[in-house]
Parts: C-alpha cells; sequence; structure tokens
C-alpha cells in the first residue's frame, strides 16, 4: 500500500488528484469507525501514531510501537480490512518527548523509537528532529535539522533491512501548533516559496551527502504550513490563493506532495482544495475525538433524561478528572472560570482526549452504556440531542454505534474530498 502513497504525486501532476486521510488517535472507537468505513469503501487506510502517543517506553497510551501495530491490525481483523490495505505511520517521531534532556541523549532514545517503529511495521515514517533539545539554542536552523533527520532516517533504513521493508517518508517541520492553538487566530500564513525550496533543497543535500540517496528517493512529501489551523473556539479555514506560491514549487519536484496537518475542522470544500492544490495527505486528530465527545455528551444527556438518578454523569466525571489531572490541558485553555468550564468540555483543541484512557473515564462510559442498554431511545429525545444522525439511530444500536456514526460522518467528509478533488 506504501505504492498508493507514492503514486499522489503523480496523480497530481496527471491532473488527478487524489487524497488520503490520515487518521491521528489512538482511541478504540475512532479507530473502530475509521476500519469500518474503509471495510465499506475499500481502498487504503492510514492509521499514524505520534512519538508522544506511542513510543518504546509506552507515550501516553502506554503503547509500544508492536503494541499499537498489533492493536490496529486486530481491529483491522475483527472489521474484515485486510492487513494489506492498512497502512500504519509513525508521526513526528524525533527528540520531542526527551526534548528537555540533551540533545545527544534525546537523540539517542528517538534512534531507539524510530527502529522500533519500522521494525513494528510502520511504513511511512515522518522524521521530526526540529524541536530544541535542553543545551540547543533555541531555534534550530535547517542544516542542524536535515542533519538530525539524517541520522534517523539511517537507522530506519537498517531497521528495514532487518525486517525486509522500504518505508517511505516524510520530512519537513513549518507545522501547525500540536493540536492546535490556544488563542483566537484570524489568518495563519502559508509557508513561503523560498522557505519551502530552500527546506527541500538542504534535505536532499545532506541525505546525498550521508550516503542516503535511496532513501530520499522514498521521500513522498514535506510537512509545511497551508494556511489551516484551529485554536480553542475558531477555525482558520483553507484559502488557495494565499498558498499558490507555495503549491507553485511542487511543479519543480516531481517526486513530492505536501503534507498538511491540523485539517481539522475544515469544510469539505477547503478539503478538497487541498487536495487539488498539492497537499493530498490530510492529517485529523482532535477533530475525531471532538465528534466522538460529541456523540458520547449527547447520549449522556440522554441518559439524564430517560434516568434523572443518572445526572450527566459522564460529563461532570470528565470534568472531575480534568480539574483533578490539569496537566494535558493547563497550558492550552485560558481565561475567567466559566471560559476554562467550557473549554474543558468543548474546546475545539479537544484535551479532553487524554483522559477517556483513565480507569474513571472507563467506568463512566461504561455507566453511560448499562444505563441506555435495553432502552429505546425515543424519536423525539434523538431529534433533541442526536442531531444530524438521529434519523439513522435504531431501537437497537448501542453507546459505541451511535458514537462510532458520529466519528464516521467526519471520515466521511474526508474521504469525498479525497475522492472530488480531480
Amino acid at each position: 500500500m506504501s505504492d498508493f502513497l507514492r503514486g499522489l504525486a503523480e496523480a497530481r501532476r496527471a491532473g488527478r488528484p487524489v487524497g488520503i486521510t490520515s487518521v491521528c488517535s489512538a482511541h478504540p472507537l475512532v479507530l473502530e469507525a475509521t476500519l469500518s468505513l474503509a471495510q465499506r469503501e475499500g481502498g487504503p487506510v492510514l492509521i499514524e501514531a505520534t512519538c508522544n502517543q506511542v513510543n518504546q517506553f509506552g507515550g501516553y497510551t502506554g503503547k509500544t510501537p508492536a503494541e499499537f501495530a498489533g492493536d490496529v491490525l486486530a481491529l483491522a481483523d475483527a472489521s474484515g480490512v485486510a492487513a494489506s490495505s492498512v497502512i500504519l505511520g509513525g508521526d513526528h517521531l524525533g527528540p520531542n518527548p526527551w526534548r528537555r534532556e540533551p540533545a545527544s541523549e534525546a537523540m539517542a532514545k528517538a534512534d531507539v523509537m524510530v527502529a522500533a517503529y519500522v521494525k513494528a511495521g510502520f511504513t511511512k515514517i515522518h522524521l521530526d528532529a526540529s524541536m530544541a533539545c535542553a543545551d540547543d539554542p533555541s531555534t534550530l536552523d535547517d542544516m542542524i535539522v536535515a542533519q538530525r533527520a539524517a541520522r534517523l532516517a539511517k537507522v530506519a533504513e537498517q531497521a528495514a533491512r532487518d525486517v525486509g521493508t522500504k518505508p517511505v517518508y516524510v520530512l519537513g517541520t513549518e507545522v501547525p501548533v500540536p493540536g492546535g492553538a490556544d488563542h483566537a487566530l484570524d489568518v495563519v500564513e502559508p509557508t513561503g516559496a523560498e522557505a519551502a525550496k530552500a527546506t527541500i533543497a538542504t534535505h536532499r543535500e545532506i541525505f546525498i551527502k550521508a550516503g542516503l540517496s535511496e532513501a530520499f528517493d522514498r521521500c513522498i512529501a514535506f510537512v509545511v504550513q497551508p494556511g489551516v489551523e484551529f485554536g480553542n473556539e475558531n477555525v482558520v479555514g483553507y484559502r488557495p490563493q494565499l498558498a499558490s506560491e507555495l503549491t507553485g514549487v511542487l511543479d519543480h519536484e516531481a517526486g513530492l506532495v505536501f503534507e498538511a496537518h491540523s485539517t481539522d475542522y475544515q469544510s469539505e470544500r477547503a478539503l478538497t482544495e487541498l487536495v487539488r492544490d498539492g497537499f493530498p495527505i490530510l492529517k485529523v486528530g482532535p477533530g475525531l475525538t471532538f465528534a466522538l465527545r460529541e456523540g458520547l455528551f449527547a447520549l449522556d444527556l440522554i441518559a439524564t433524561e430517560l434516568d434523572p438518578d443518572y445526572a450527566r454523569n459522564l460529563a461532570v466525571t470528565m470534568e472531575r478528572l480534568m480539574l483533578q489531572h490539569p496537566g494535558d490541558w493547563a497550558g492550552h485553555y485560558h481565561g475567567s472560570d466559566e471560559d476554562i468550564r467550557l473549554q474543558l468540555r468543548y474546546s475545539y483543541s479537544d484535551r479532553i482526549r487524554y483522559y477517556w484512557g483513565y480507569p474513571e473515564a472507563v467506568r463512566a462510559v461504561q455507566r453511560l452504556t448499562d444505563t441506555l442498554h435495553g432502552r429505546q431511545i425515543p424519536q423525539t429525545l434523538a431529534s433533541q440531542f442526536l442531531g444530524r444522525i438521529a434519523d439513522r439511530v435504531g431501537s437497537a444500536d448501542s453507546v459505541s454505534k451511535i458514537a462510532r456514526m458520529f466519528v464516521g460522518d467526519v471520515l466521511e467528509t474526508y474521504g469525498r474530498a479525497c475522492r472530488q478533488a480531480g
């Protein structure tokens, strides 16, 4: 399936652009929705893990690359999706999880992580060494970033030889703030064309000098800023005219496309235009768990209406958890107590996604499931709380199935954009 990714640039140059959704989430219900859609529609499915989410120490999911890969492939099998249709990607692989350590130590750990990803069967590898470590200057120049990326590529190539694969690479570093900005935004400037050219040229030069010309030939994309972003309360939509000089760079790079990060909450039209213009890899993460939370909270309200003793148990539990453990949101949410209360539940940045794995959260979702089990949701309540999917909900549908419908709606939007750009 890596051949599909390598064909994205050729498809664009032939005037028949196609895209692929890059699902960046470890939540089982999001993955189940992703694979269910893949089973219905066919074609490749791309699922990615980030360096903070999954690494040799477990990351915030507690999963190593091999464990994450095993989970995804088991879900694929249960969904009737062939393993050969699943592309596993590693996102932002580099020293970021250990950036508070000296560069020598952080990069040594990044070496181990990259090898673990490749040996676990990840074949799309985004190498990102742009983060300054404890003994680095605050900003790293292109040369240092490229040298560190080449070092990681050499590790990846050796691991690939050990397991008999040939991974494709994504390089480049100018990306939106991970998880969204923490303030309102009006316009986000795309990467300048000259800056993109310089980044590509520097990486090409460094890779060739390091004896990695074959690896660079398998580089399919560079990460740049297309001018999209989301904050806690607003979304900056894609504006093709602002990115025209940037996308023109691809006219002189026959084998490359750009990868678009933080495409969450973009309109279908904007997603289609991104694919058309040369950003056929559309990464989405918080937008999917935001939809999941919408579905679960809607069912939480329905359970409260059907059982007065239930009293919005899920929403109350999640807010309490986040207040007890503020580390994953405190630097992202700002304002008055009321502002923060709303952001805890409803922010586009969706920092709540870090809390679904807590035992208290798991128990709260189970209580919601138990409360609604065997109950028929009246159509009037479905109409009130389930919005766009109300007419599709059957009397026997489970909490998990209804929540997956919310996620599936978002994924279907991406799927249409990826198919109709040409």
